[in-house]
């Protein structure tokens, strides 16, 4: 079974996005957040779940947290810049397209 989770350092500004699967995980996002900004800079997914749509997964709790927490992601990831790029009306709440 899968879940994801936001976990951040003991400064609370550079985290992670990570992603479990049989409690083992998976896959991760670097993330920093400040003055109201979450980048993202990082995207990967472990060799053995490539394929599986961990990475949309990991995009969908970024995406949740941003709005939770009334963020705006400047996207730095190719993945995530890709996928906003992508889907523009779908990411237009949370996507600061000035910052990219």
């Amino acid at each position: 079974m899968e879940n994801t989770k936001v976990v951040f350092k003991e400064d609370h500004i550079y985290g992670e996005v990570q992603l479990f699967s049989d409690n083992r995980k998976a896959g991760k996002m670097d993330i920093s957040v400040a003055d109201g900004k979450l980048r993202v800079y990082h995207t990967e997914v472990d060799a053995e779940y490539e394929g599986k749509g961990f990475a949309k997964l990991l995009l969908n709790e970024l995406i949740s947290y941003a709005k939770e927490n009334s963020l705006r992601i400047i996207p730095l990831c190719p993945y995530v810049l890709a996928q906003f790029k992508r889907h523009p009306e779908e990411y237009a709440a949370v996507w600061l397209k000035k910052m990219t």
